[in-house]
Formats: structure tokens, C-alpha cells, sequence
């Protein structure tokens, strides 16, 4: 299967959402709305849950099912009002030592002119800095699409995990195609030379997990979450900040 083929994949229809993985691995989850500065995006969905009785802060971005609903979520594009919520939540997180996870499937941050006006760029600058500074453990599991900065700004985590058939860049294939060649036919090309795919986030050293997607998919995620997220917590939180910053430095 080549890159993108992945690609397809990792935007085919029918593919589980964040909601379906939170649902499926948390219990109790009350979502929390708004970022206390202008509206609730519902592009991301976050709020509280249980892991094993582990109380934890979940965040994911959701695509949406049917039409209706995707066109409410923006196809999962957030606004800056998105990653502001995220943000708010993570630092309630850090304030009750909550380890956090995000659920990672966008093409991009909404690029739409009220979004600008609002500050996107400076949310996602906003959350990589307070991300890269959070003192509670951060998990990123990369679902589906993981679209430059708009995914990035969920991803500034201790482990990043991918799904097989995800993909991680820092444009997508036709964006990439039309800049590098005007001609976005070689949208093939532009896949393989971005070297999107799970199998090469995990070549290069991005990802810690490359998750098979099977029946037992959730199982797995949960299981490695219980396993990995008490062994984070017992660090001392200066201790997890400088592995999560000479994790990003040695890239």
C-alpha cells in the first residue's frame, strides 16, 4: 500500500471519531464546553473521565459522522476557540496532576477569515509553549489525519502514539503537490516525499506506537494507557518535563 493510499484511508468514511475512542476506552466522561473567551468549538470535545478508576482529562478532535454533524464540527477543523478549551482544560489537569489524552484526526487548523481574526495562530502558538511546559503527563494518539499545526497543537505530548493506517505531516499530499510542482495531480508524489505514514513517523523516531487497527484496537489503547500513565504520574514533574523536552530536541 503506498503513502497515499494510507491516506485515503485515514480519511474514508465510516472511520471511528474521537468520541468513538472515548467511548469506548473511558468511562463517565463529562464533556466541558467553551474556552471562557468567546464560544464552545465543536471541532474539539474534552472534558473529564475514568481509566481504570484513574481519573483523567480526555481531549479529541471530532470529524463527525453524518452530514449534519460534520458540517456542525467544521469536518473537524477547529477554531482558535477549539484550542483555547484544550487549553483550559489541560491547565484545570495540571492543577489536579490529571494526566492528560488527546485523540489526534484533522486536516488543519480552519483557515476561515473569523478564525484569523481571532488569533489562530497565536492558539496553536499558545498551546505548543503550554503543552511543552505542562506538568501532568500528556499522551497523543493520532487517529486518523494529523494536519500540520492544527494537529501539532494536541500533540506537544511525553508519547505520541499513531494508528496504522493514520497519517502525521506537516501539510497535506494536495497542499504539498500544489506548492512544490503547481500541479496538484502529483499528489501520489507529494504523499511520498512528506514520508506521512505511520510506519515512517515510527522509522523517524516521532511516534512511540504504531496501534494495529483491529477489533482489539480500543483494548490495546486502553491497556497501554493503564500500563503507561501511573508510570508517568510517579515522576517528578521537573523530571517529566525534561524528557518531554529532549524528546523533542533530539528530532
Amino acid at each position: 500500500m503506498n503513502a497515499y493510499e494510507k491516506v485515503m484511508l485515514a480519511r474514508a468514511k465510516g472511520r471511528p471519531t474521537g468520541l468513538s475512542y472515548i467511548h469506548e476506552i473511558f468511562s463517565g466522561f463529562l464533556e466541558l464546553h467553551g474556552d471562557r473567551r468567546f464560544g464552545d468549538d465543536p471541532a474539539i470535545v474534552g472534558g473529564l473521565a475514568e481509566l481504570d478508576g484513574m481519573p483523567v482529562t480526555v481531549i479529541a478532535m471530532e470529524k463527525g459522522v453524518d452530514m449534519k454533524e460534520k458540517v456542525r464540527r467544521n469536518f473537524g477543523s477547529p477554531n482558535p476557540e477549539g484550542y483555547r478549551k484544550a487549553l483550559r482544560l489541560m491547565k484545570q489537569a495540571e492543577k489536579f496532576r490529571r494526566p492528560v489524552v488527546c485523540f489526534v484526526d484533522t486536516s488543519g487548523a480552519y483557515c476561515g477569515l473569523g478564525a484569523e481574526e481571532r488569533g489562530q495562530g497565536q492558539a496553536i502558538a499558545e498551546n505548543l509553549m503550554e503543552m511543552a511546559g505542562l506538568g501532568t503527563p500528556i499522551v497523543s494518539i493520532l487517529i486518523g489525519e494529523g494536519g500540520s499545526g492544527g494537529a501539532l497543537a494536541l500533540a506537544v505530548a511525553d508519547q505520541v502514539w499513531i494508528l496504522e493506517n493514520a497519517v502525521y505531516s506537516v501539510i497535506s499530499p494536495e497542499g504539498c503537490a500544489s506548492i512544490l510542482w503547481k500541479d496538484p495531480k502529483r499528489v501520489k508524489d507529494a504523499a511520498d516525499c512528506l514520508r506521512l505514514t505511520a510506519q515512517d513517523m515510527e522509522e523517524l523516531g516521532v511516534v512511540e506506537r504504531v496501534l494495529p487497527e483491529d477489533e482489539g484496537c480500543c483494548g490495546a489503547i486502553k491497556e497501554g494507557l493503564i500500563e503507561l500513565l501511573p508510570k508517568l504520574l510517579a515522576l517528578p514533574p521537573q523530571d517529566l518535563l525534561d524528557r518531554r523536552y529532549k524528546r523533542f530536541r533530539a528530532f
